[in-house]
């Protein structure tokens, strides 16, 4: 008899997708037919079916409600009110990074969906441990944002032009976080060399249309590692105001 397969554990693409749904019921124990429910856990069955998991209870109503109730465990505004004990800790740091940001929440989860009804999140699933580095941490958007924010930065067309463009009107290549200059530095060996970074909001990678020059940053591979080390990433604003104040140039540790 072949061992039946258990569910997978629920990611943080998809607690955030259940905190919005907690927003929009509003703590409450949905009624049987709600179709929220329904819509969304055919949203989550759709992604994890398409990886080759099946089962009557994987991500199903009842599954979507429970998980509502995990929520609820961190929410204030229902202390007074019976609820399930909190899953676990992605639960506690989605409801940190979200609960206080309804807007933030809500274009976040509907980047996620898309990205899932749309098919782009199965593709995005399968390169994810090609395009994640081990030493970075996903962003508080989740998994399948932060391979497409990679998978942007990391197109060569797009590297290119940037470089060509601020070679056209800088004339060097320099970090725009700590000002390093691979060239000034190695050489020969070092000219072109600098990585490209992508500025602009993760809950809008979903939507479709072409990666601008001005989306993109020019950094060292320092700065770059230091924006995704830990969450919440860095803008590059805040990590040169973080060089200023520690006032040491990061990328003199190349």
């Amino acid at each position: 008899m072949a061992e039946k397969k258990r569910n997978p554990p629920w990611t943080r693409d998809e607690i955030i997708l259940a905190l919005d749904l907690y927003r929009q019921v509003e703590g409450a124990w949905p009624r049987e037919s709600d179709p929220r429910v329904a819509a969304l856990s055919d949203t989550l069955n759709s992604f994890w079916r398409a990886q080759g998991h099946e089962g009557a209870t994987l991500r199903n109503a009842n599954g979507v409600k429970m998980k509502l109730m995990n929520l609820r465990a961190h929410d204030p505004a229902h202390a007074d009110k019976a609820g399930l004990k909190a899953g676990n800790h992605i639960e506690r740091e989605v409801w940190t990074d979200f609960a206080d940001d309804p807007r933030h929440l809500k274009e976040t989860a509907d980047a996620i969906r898309q990205a899932i009804v749309s098919g782009k999140a199965i593709h995005i699933e399968v390169e994810s441990d090609e395009v994640l580095d081990p030493n970075e941490v996903e962003a508080p958007e989740g998994r399948l944002l932060t391979v497409m924010h990679h998978r942007r930065e990391r197109s060569r067309k797009i590297v290119k032009a940037k470089k060509q463009d601020v070679l056209k009107k800088a004339g060097r290549l320099t970090c725009e976080a700590c000002s390093f200059d691979f060239a000034e530095r190695y050489g020969a060996r070092g000219d072109g060399f600098i990585e490209c970074h992508h500025t602009k909001p993760l809950a809008d990678l979903a939507e479709a249309g072409n990666t601008r020059l001005a989306d993109l940053a020019l950094l060292c591979a320092n700065c770059h590692r230091m924006i995704h080390a830990k969450r919440p990433w860095l803008s590059v604003d805040e990590l040169r105001a973080l060089l200023d104040s520690q006032g040491k140039n990061g990328g003199e540790t190349l």
